[in-house]
């Protein structure tokens, strides 16, 4: 089982990343299928290394000391595709949280999913509902996976809550409605990474996004390495963000 040593500033030095970090992080992860066809392997193949690129990322993101990463790893959409891939990323899926939740839970990473599990097989729907319950004490890094997910569904699901608990409409402000998302309880979106080319955000986190920097790299996410991540966030530390103010 693998310890993430977090690094010194002397390292954060040598990596380029001297200044605030971002304190949440969302990865739109792309180009598993275009990996694999570069290749002339079956998508599953892209899938499984598409895994092993994300298992490095939650590492040195523990490692940067961001505070929540949240990944886009299967979309309300996403239901359209051939079963036979469906079914190798649901069989991926089982063998990671089998896999990773000691090394996760060791780390004092968080677990949250974000999204509709109910659709999803009992097997599977117990060890993500399991990861979450086993870490949710974890004060670490909050690792939160989209997982039949979309953001105008989660805008709706929020809507209906706020209905059902009766808030009248003159006390639903900004932050209420916030805190009836899925990420009500995490830190302000930052910065949106997106793999693969394609610049868009393809219903993730529509609502939390709106002052979030975005971040598109050519690379696809298999080949996604800790030291292209941290050149995505060398890039947003070089921004100057203005929340639209003007900067005297």
């Amino acid at each position: 089982m693998r310890i993430y040593p977090k690094y010194t500033e002397a390292e954060l030095k040598k990596l380029g990343l001297v200044g605030k970090l971002p304190e949440h992080i969302g990865i739109i992860m792309d180009g598993n299928g275009r990996w694999a066809k570069q290749r002339l392997m079956p998508r599953s193949a892209g899938h499984r290394a598409g895994m092993e690129a994300l298992q490095d990322i939650v590492r040195t993101s523990h490692s940067l000391g961001i505070g929540a990463l949240t990944v886009y790893a299967f979309s309300t959409e996403n239901w359209g595709r051939p079963a036979a891939e469906i079914d190798a990323l649901m069989s991926l899926l089982v063998e990671y949280f089998y896999k990773e939740i000691d090394e996760l839970d060791a780390n004092n990473v968080r677990i949250r999913t974000l999204g509709e599990l109910s659709r999803f097989a009992p097997k599977l729907r117990t060890l993500m509902e399991t990861a979450v319950q086993r870490t949710e004490n974890n004060t670490g890094l909050n690792f939160s996976i989209a997982i039949n997910y979309g953001s105008r569904a989660e805008i709706v699901r929020a809507v209906k809550m706020l209905v059902e608990e009766g808030i009248p409409a003159e006390s639903i402000t900004e932050k209420c409605f916030a805190e009836h998302l899925y990420t009500g309880e995490l830190p302000e979106l930052d910065l949106i990474i997106r793999t693969a080319g394609e610049q868009r955000l393809s219903n993730f986190l529509l609502y939390q996004a709106a002052y979030a920097e975005f971040v598109f790299t050519e690379t696809l996410f298999p080949a996604f390495t800790p030291e292209v991540y941290c050149d995505c966030i060398k890039e947003f530390m070089h921004r100057t963000r203005r929340f639209g103010k003007v900067k005297e």
